[in-house]
């Protein structure tokens, strides 16, 4: 049970670092804009696709760890404490992942993921594009941060765990090494 407190802790840590960079990235798109607003330099916007891609990746690791203890602690600890105690225990860790909704959650999260990371680089650079503004050297950084930003989004939608089922996302972590 100590194991199960500290990865509890642990996991809601790694929940409230994860929204709070949700916050952080709209503060950021506001600073971007405002300051490419105010100096008239549509180059600025190149700013915002880093941004994205740096707190999108910190976003998508503690997800990722988050789900890596959920895991955990169903296919490793729950069993571990039944055999002790001889009878179900922590019901509530697969229970949350199976009623009929949570498919539908998770394709909506990943909607929000992809407007909230990927939308706003690919828009800036899209801006940018379209203000046909800055030296070859920009234009190719913005080609670099278009592939970047290509990337965080498949990585995104590889680890958005769309699966219905509690059995398929353990075999899935298991396969990608996920004790």
């Amino acid at each position: 049970m100590h194991e199960y407190d500290r990865l509890k802790v642990e996991q809601v840590q790694r929940i409230s670092t994860r929204d709070n960079l949700i916050y952080a990235t709209l503060v950021s798109f506001a600073g971007v804009i405002a300051a490419t607003a105010q100096a008239k330099s549509p180059d600025m916007l190149l700013l915002l696709p880093p941004i994205c891609l740096i707190l999108g990746w910190t976003y998508l690791s503690n997800d990722h760890k988050v789900s890596a203890i959920g895991l955990y602690i169903r296919t490793v600890l729950t069993p571990r404490l039944e055999v002790l105690t001889g009878e179900p225990v922590l019901g509530w860790e697969i229970a949350h992942r199976s009623d009929a909704h949570r498919r539908s959650r998770k394709i909506g999260q990943l909607i929000i993921d992809l407007v909230t990371f990927a939308v706003p680089a690919i828009a800036a650079l899209i801006g940018y594009w379209v203000a046909r503004s800055g030296s070859f050297w920009l234009l190719a950084i913005s080609g670099v941060e278009l592939v970047a930003v290509g990337l965080l989004t498949s990585q995104m939608i590889r680890y958005s765990d769309l699966t219905t089922s509690t059995s398929t996302a353990e075999t899935r972590g298991r396969r990608e090494g996920i004790p």
